[in-house]
């Protein structure tokens, strides 16, 4: 029982103060995502335009959380949620979106950005089943998804001689 509390209190406090859970849904790689802590819960808004995708995470799902710390950034633990949708101008939905749109940065559409909520994205609850799992002893490191999105791109030709240029004037 008492370690029961404890793994229940570590997740929550974990989750609270991380900026960034890793989400793993059934048949699909994990992924981070930005999320709040409200009513014992974990709660994302995505899968619409200019949201986060939410692949694999359907209402009634399992899907495995992940936990990092904020200031080292390593794994803290990870637990067993149970995906619950929520229902578009409910009460849950209302209060959740409530605590998301203080937490969601560079929304292109302000604050219209819930009524866009509602008709064209999810909102999702992960709820801890209050199962967590041991830490593994190797890092789990994997490949980066593909995107098409990149930052490589060629130097400027006369970078070089600026950069020993400043160099020389010291």
């Amino acid at each position: 029982m008492t370690s029961a509390l404890l793994d229940q209190a570590l997740v929550e406090e974990a989750t609270k103060k991380s900026g960034l859970i890793w989400v793993k849904g059934p048949g699909v790689a994990a992924r981070a995502l930005w999320h709040v802590w409200h009513e014992g819960a974990a709660c994302l808004v995505g899968d619409g335009p200019g949201e986060q995708p939410l692949p694999g995470l359907t209402d009634g799902a399992a899907a495995e959380v992940t936990v990092r710390s904020k200031d080292k950034g390593g794994r803290l633990v990870t637990w067993t949620a149970r995906v619950v949708e929520l229902a578009p101008a409910s009460e849950a939905w209302q209060a959740a979106v409530a605590e998301l749109k203080g937490k969601r940065l560079n929304a292109p559409d302000g604050e219209a950005m819930t009524e866009r909520w509602s008709r064209e994205c999810r909102v999702l609850r992960l709820e801890p089943t209050g199962t967590t799992a041991s830490l593994p002893d190797g890092s789990l490191a994997e490949a980066p998804l593909p995107t098409p999105a990149t930052t490589r791109q060629p130097i400027p030709a006369g970078l070089p001689r600026l950069l020993m240029k400043k160099r020389r004037r010291k």
